[in-house]
């Protein structure tokens, strides 16, 4: 297997080749994205198979936070529980290289959530390839940064991340170099919003 390769323009993504990238991640296809902060690997919400598949190429337990990846806010209340305080938080923070934890709502499949703390992570990038991308799906994509095993550091370098991803997943966006600091998580599962971990994203709770 040798992933189909698209390099797609960061600032206006070209229409044909966002479409084809949707087509193979709807027919269960892995996929390796630019965002604002580094790469990421995602596949279709639904896609089981396709997310053991992740799990396997990352050696990831039942226990990692998987993220899903939204274009909006308009997306959050199927997947997540939400108070207004917290809304305005989201609200103030994204588009941006942010993931929030927040309790899962019952339509987010068992193995995707935290399956101790029943949590899932959401992110509302702020990457014209990625809201180009998730408009033509419709849906979020459930994604992890792309830090090989063993790896101190995501994989930052379209031709690198050709030569180490190309066997494992479907296909693969060349939107130019990525960075390697990756997003600040925040816990918004209760009414203090807490930083599990300090990345690119400056957060200022409003």
């Amino acid at each position: 297997m040798s992933a189909q390769y698209f390099s797609i323009h960061p600032e206006n993504p070209q229409q044909r080749s966002i479409s084809q990238v949707a087509e193979i991640i709807r027919k269960g296809g892995v996929v390796v994205y630019p965002t604002d902060s580094v790469y990421a690997i995602g596949c279709h919400i639904g896609d089981k198979s396709a997310l053991e598949r992740i799990r396997s190429i990352r050696q990831l337990d039942k226990h990692h936070n998987f993220t899903l990846v939204c274009r909006d806010l308009s997306e959050l209340a199927n997947y997540a529980k939400v108070d207004n305080s917290a809304f305005r938080i989201l609200k103030a923070s994204t588009p941006g290289p942010f993931t929030f934890i927040l309790t899962a709502t019952s339509e987010v499949p068992k193995r995707l959530q935290h399956p101790k703390r029943k949590t899932i992570g959401i992110r509302v990038p702020d990457s014209p390839i990625v809201k180009a991308l998730l408009d033509e799906l419709g849906e979020p994509l459930m994604s992890v940064t792309l830090i090989m095993p063993n790896d101190e550091y995501p994989l930052s370098d379209p031709h690198d991340i050709r030569e180490t991803m190309q066997r494992y997943v479907d296909v693969i966006i060349d939107g130019g170099y990525c960075g390697v600091e990756p997003t600040t998580v925040i816990d918004m599962t209760d009414s203090n919003p807490k930083i599990l971990r300090q990345g690119m994203g400056d957060f200022a709770n409003p």
